[in-house]
């Protein structure tokens, strides 16, 4: 069976120094080459989104730009804005699919604010997006898409492109649908797979216009349709195409670069958080030395994790696709009691049907990892969008008393840590845990350093041997209160365990009030040690001051970004981000009253500002709270910081 680490280093495009150094001189060569020809403005980072119908490949242009970028040294990151209705109308508002890529010669962050380049395959794509472009931006049109009948789709009562509402922007008219049915013409292909090569014109041109090896392009092409040779060959086309074109335009006679963040040491590969996901609990698998069971059912946003692990049955992952929620907990329930490492996976709606289940994990005391994806709700809700809005039902969503430790992931990459933890507890301290991640992370990519998992901390199970004539099944580590470990049908070690309250010790059904007491303060006392296992909380900043600005999980880059700024200018500010949500790290309280006042930010209506007040009621909080299934903006967050400053 090969090991994650082998099958980690030989997956995508990698970064290493030799790769970095070759990149710089890849970009000094070509900046002398064109710099022939062409003016060219080096810039330290750059927002560009792409935007269309769903079917016009935006999605798949943004992973191609954003690979390429991490394959030249670029940091990076990056926000697909789905639509959140199945089969919207084409040309419609509501059919707009997105993808946002932020690109740096420093440390990123975030997915970028304000676009400095929007591509905008059709009229609707123009009227979604242009609320969120600079006011100098680049915005690239396919020109022939802008006619009557998707100005009235997109709802336009005039021309935008010459009713100067696009006054003050740099607008490329580019016919993009003429030039590649041009292009495909003597192809055989189809109209509509023809059409669907446009995104392709768009690489290309995107291509020339910051400066790129198109070859890294093609590379990307041939290993995406490996097996559809016909489309390979159509779609380099396109990109050459495109290219062409753009270094042909007077609008792009000046050209754009970003050079390498030579920062960046060791191996690094373009990520998704869902496939981060995934590999942190294969990590944790290994470390372990237990096999993995996923028992799950496929929701919006967390699809990507069953479907990734699914790939890897070399590596000893067993998945199994349930028919429902409930079935799917279950089924990891029973195979952690089978001594399997088990983990289950779901967005918020399928965490309420789950959660009685996991009454059932918890008080049979079993390790299971949940991961909950947040999208937007209540109910269905926003299904492709972000919010942060699971915390209470996390905290609070089961009957009885039933504390769980719940972690929760900060950006794409670190899905992978925070994977790789939340499973390192559930197994050394026996319990559920449930990971927060959201769609905003799940579906987003950054710059992820392949780790060395040989190097990689041990995860210790207290799994009981055969015969060991001193297990009792509800015996306690002294230390930890966790119990150890049997798998049924290793001789010795008959049990039970169950949904109905247990004797201490012994494992016996008990209707015992006294011992039903007992029981529950040892469970709460178990998960309250877990804090034992926590790093000392980070705070940036002054240690001592006027403001403390608080995240957690997913608004972590955003949050941070803003800070970071004031606190360059010298601002009484200070920063911590809570990725150990439940329970707290020690030192909250010692941190929380170093402040006149904590200002939480969040993307939910202030669940985590609540609670904290339930923890520690006496300090001075204020929130601020974005509920529009989008990530903060850095401005919108430095407008409120500078708020509470001046007051």
């Amino acid at each position: 069976m090969a090991s994650l680490n082998e099958k980690s280093i030989k997956k995508g495009k990698k970064l290493n120094n030799n790769s970095l150094k070759f990149a710089a001189i890849f970009f000094n060569t070509k900046l002398k080459m064109v710099a022939k020809n062409h003016k060219i403005i080096e810039l330290d980072q750059v927002v560009v989104k792409f935007a269309g119908d769903s079917g016009d490949g935006m999605q798949l242009t943004g992973t191609q730009f954003s690979d390429t970028s991490a394959f030249i040294g670029n940091d990076l990151a990056t926000f697909p804005d789905f639509p959140s209705e199945i089969r919207a109308p084409q040309g419609t508002v509501a059919g707009v699919s997105g993808f946002q890529v932020h690109v740096g010669h420093a440390d990123i962050y975030t997915s970028g604010d304000l676009a400095d380049v929007l591509v905008a395959m059709n009229p609707a794509a123009l009227k979604y997006n242009l609320k969120h472009c600079k006011p100098s931006s680049i915005i690239i049109v396919d020109v022939d898409a802008f006619n009557p009948k998707g100005f009235k789709k997109a709802g336009y009562e005039l021309d935008p492109l010459t009713d100067h509402s696009l006054d003050g922007f740099k607008v490329i008219k580019a016919p993009i649908t003429e030039l590649v049915r041009a292009t495909l013409k003597e192809t055989g292909l189809d109209s509509k797979t023809i059409d669907k090569s446009r995104n392709q014109f768009v690489a290309g041109m995107l291509y020339f216009m910051f400066n790129r090896d198109i070859q890294t392009g093609i590379d990307f092409l041939e290993a995406k349709f490996a097996k559809k040779p016909a489309l390979v060959e159509s779609n380099v086309k396109v990109l050459k195409a495109g290219f062409n074109y753009a270094e042909t335009i007077e609008e792009l006679a000046t050209t754009y670069v970003i050079k390498p963040n030579l920062s960046k040491k060791g191996k690094y590969r373009n990520i998704i958080g869902n496939q981060a996901t995934a590999w942190g609990l294969m990590a944790a698998s290994e470390r372990a030395n237990l096999p993995l069971f996923l028992g799950s059912y496929p929701i919006t946003p967390a699809t990507g994790i069953l479907e990734e692990l699914a790939k890897h049955k070399e590596l000893g992952v067993k998945t199994f696709q349930a028919e429902d929620e409930i079935a799917g907990v279950i089924s990891s329930i029973g195979a952690a009691y089978a001594g399997n490492f088990a983990a289950t996976t779901t967005s918020g709606p399928g965490l309420s049907l789950k959660s009685e289940a996991l009454g059932l994990a918890m008080i049979t005391e079993l390790p299971l990892v949940i991961v909950d994806v947040m999208r937007g709700g209540p109910s269905t809700g926003l299904p492709t969008k972000t919010e942060q809005t699971d915390l209470w039902q996390a905290l609070y969503g089961r009957n009885g008393e039933a504390p769980i430790p719940i972690v929760a992931a900060s950006s794409p990459a670190d899905c992978f840590d925070w994977a790789f933890e939340a499973s390192r507890i559930a197994i050394e301290r026996m319990t559920p845990v449930i990971l927060l991640t959201d769609s905003y992370l799940a579906n987003g990519s950054e710059l992820w350093r392949i780790p060395d998992v040989d190097k990689m901390p041990k995860i210790t199970a207290d799994i009981v041997g055969p015969n060991d004539d001193s297990y009792l099944p509800y015996n306690r580590n002294e230390k930890t209160m966790s119990r150890r470990w049997a798998a049924p049908g290793v001789p010795g070690n008959e049990h039970r365990v169950g949904g109905l309250e247990k004797s201490d010790g012994k494992g016996s059904v008990s209707h015992d009030p006294i011992n039903h007491e007992t029981m529950v303060h040892k469970r709460a006392e178990k998960v309250r040690r877990v804090a034992d296992m926590y790093p000392v909380q980070e705070v940036m900043g002054n240690k001592k001051g006027k403001l403390l600005v608080v995240s957690w999980g997913g608004t972590k880059g955003g949050v941070y970004t803003a800070f970071a700024d004031f606190a360059e200018q010298g601002a009484d500010i200070a920063f911590t981000n809570f990725n150990y949500i439940f329970p707290l790290p020690k030192e909250t309280e010692e941190i929380l009253s170093n402040y006149d006042t904590i200002l939480v930010c969040e993307l939910n209506s202030g669940q985590f500002a609540d609670y904290l007040r339930t923890q520690f009621p006496q300090f001075n909080y204020k929130q601020f709270n974005k509920v529009q299934a989008q990530p903060f903006m850095v401005s919108e967050l430095k407008a409120k910081f500078n708020e509470m400053l001046e007051a």
